[in-house]
């Protein structure tokens, strides 16, 4: 059976309705912020395949944890620093009434990752008040529902390879209106080439190689009601979508992490198995585009 998928109205992470997205950077610093606000919780897991990520509240997403829904998604560049990032939407959110009901102050769920842009210019001389905070507050009082690619927010500062990475997103959608989109900002060890990988057996290291120095972060999102569990199974077939596209991926120099978001719009038609496997085919063929659009624009 053929299923046909044509890029959404936008051809953006933000064809799946109900997401917004902010992004903010630091031109003389050299790295910015990407934050995903969802009008309303939506249900979130995340895949790790990297072998030096920075996350924050990932272990909450496992399906075995309480938290059911979440509120928020931070893509940040500055490692370890670029943490702090979910610290201020964090606080931001919870003044806006935004989180769980928990005593006196609403608590949201902000999970977050971060690439490593440390060594890739930019004047990270900083002292003790990394820009993280700033940018992420910029970046949340931007998001609206258009995405820009290319040199920002968190892929601002980012490598693919020896050449730039950046930001980038796509959708793909099916008659019936199932809808699939990927966001991604791209700093991976490996290149993206342009066009078909290279030949199997030919393998390039296009930069030296520093542990935790490099990684590729994005989210996938669905219009399909899924739990934890179910969009646990679509991450990690999007990973998919970093191997088509980045060569070598997945290595001890790289954090890849991908988060898989849904708004519950659309219930799940037929066995659960079967549309799993669709739409996770369908987040690794928007999470391919993503990251070529991201080093195109981004180079361009």
């Amino acid at each position: 059976m053929l299923f046909a998928a044509k890029p959404g109205p936008l051809d953006q992470f933000t064809d799946v309705s109900g997401l917004k997205v902010g992004q903010a950077h630091d031109a003389r610093v050299r790295t910015g912020v990407t934050v995903i606000v969802p009008d309303f919780p939506v249900a979130m897991a995340v895949d790790v395949r990297g072998g030096a990520p920075g996350t924050r509240d990932t272990e909450a997403l496992d399906p075995s944890c309480l938290v059911e829904k979440v509120h928020g998604l931070v893509l940040a560049g500055g490692s370890v620093f670029g943490l702090a990032a979910a610290d201020a939407v964090t606080l931001e959110l919870s003044a806006r009434g935004v989180g769980l009901p928990l005593g006196p102050k609403a608590v949201p769920v902000v999970p977050s990752a971060i690439l490593f842009d440390l060594m890739n210019g930019g004047d990270k001389d900083w002292g003790c008040e990394p820009p993280y905070h700033r940018l992420a507050r910029e970046a949340l009082d931007s998001a609206c529902g258009q995405v820009d690619h290319g040199a920002v927010g968190a892929g601002f500062g980012a490598m693919a390879g020896a050449a730039p990475g950046g930001l980038g997103s796509a959708s793909l959608m099916l008659e019936d209106g199932t809808m699939v989109s990927a966001i991604v900002a791209v700093n991976s060890f490996g290149a993206v080439p342009d066009g078909a990988l290279p030949a199997p057996g030919d393998i390039e290291f296009p930069k030296l190689g520093l542990v935790g120095s490099n990684t590729t972060i994005g989210a996938v999102a669905t219009n399909i009601a899924l739990d934890k569990a179910a969009l646990k199974r679509v991450a990690m077939m999007a990973h998919d979508g970093f191997a088509r596209a980045v060569k070598p991926i997945h290595t001890p120099y790289d954090g890849d992490t991908i988060f898989a978001i849904s708004n519950g719009e659309k219930p799940v038609a037929g066995e659960l198995a079967g549309a799993l496997a669709l739409l996770g085919a369908m987040a690794a063929d928007c999470m391919e585009l993503a990251i070529r659009r991201a080093v195109a624009k981004a180079d361009g």
